[in-house]
């Protein structure tokens, strides 16, 4: 099985390790993966800022990067689930529609692509901790992606998950949310922080690393003593 690696922008130029253990566990499971340096932002930041005549232009050189994967596989739901939203934005394009629609078919998020694609439900990794998981809101309502993430987390040996209080409500980073709305951000993520603490996890996992950047600067700010961690990185742990 081929699959094609999509980083996004944030894993690509902040945290490649996470791009890193994302081929490590598909190759675990016999998959080829390659990397088409053709693609680029997928143009969400900008669509969802108003700019969609320039967004289209970011999301016509995805499509073309990836028409030849046989499979599209990305560590973010939030970048994924845009991805798949673009046989909606040239729904008065039928060429690009058309396009657009064999791309959505075959793109995955990550632990969507293990459970649901590929059947796995234990991936034999080890990671001695207690942790909490913060279902993203991208990943989980749009895309939606719920129980993959937790199904390879529970069978993950030495690993004690430990429910997130009001798990549903956003970590307040929307993407240009937290810039537009600094205010109405910052007590999100605050109140997300206190969340965190009253469960006492040493670790705190997520599938978004935008998300997973909002609540670690606040639980530094706040001199929390939590590790924060994608969700790759601790399938991926031995």
């Amino acid at each position: 099985m081929k699959v094609s690696l999509f980083i996004t922008c944030l894993c690509d130029t902040i945290t490649p390790e996470v791009g890193k253990d994302t081929v490590e566990l598909l190759e675990r499971f016999g998959c080829e993966v390659e990397f088409p340096e053709g693609q680029t932002c997928c143009g969400q930041p900008a669509y969802n800022s108003g700019y969609v005549k320039e967004a289209k232009q970011a999301m016509k050189q995805m499509i073309q990067a990836f028409e030849a994967s046989e499979y599209v596989v990305g560590p973010s739901g939030s970048c994924v689930h845009m991805l798949r939203e673009y046989s909606k934005v040239f729904h008065d394009d039928q060429e690009w529609k058309e396009r657009a629609e064999d791309l959505y078919e075959k793109t995955y998020e990550l632990t969507q692509f293990l459970v649901d694609v590929l059947g796995v439900r234990d991936v034999g990794s080890t990671f001695q901790g207690t942790a909490t998981y913060h279902p993203s809101c991208h990943m989980t309502r749009l895309l939606g992606v719920k129980d993959a993430p937790k199904i390879l987390l529970e069978n993950v040996k030495g690993l004690e998950i430990i429910d997130l209080p009001l798990k549903e409500d956003c970590c307040g980073f929307g993407g240009t949310f937290a810039v537009k709305n600094a205010a109405i951000s910052g007590q999100m993520v605050q109140e997300k922080s206190q969340h965190i603490k009253e469960t006492k996890a040493q670790y705190l996992i997520g599938g978004d690393m935008g998300c997973l950047m909002n609540m670690g600067g606040r639980l530094r700010r706040n001199d929390q003593d939590v590790k924060v961690l994608h969700i790759a990185q601790v399938l991926n742990s031995q």
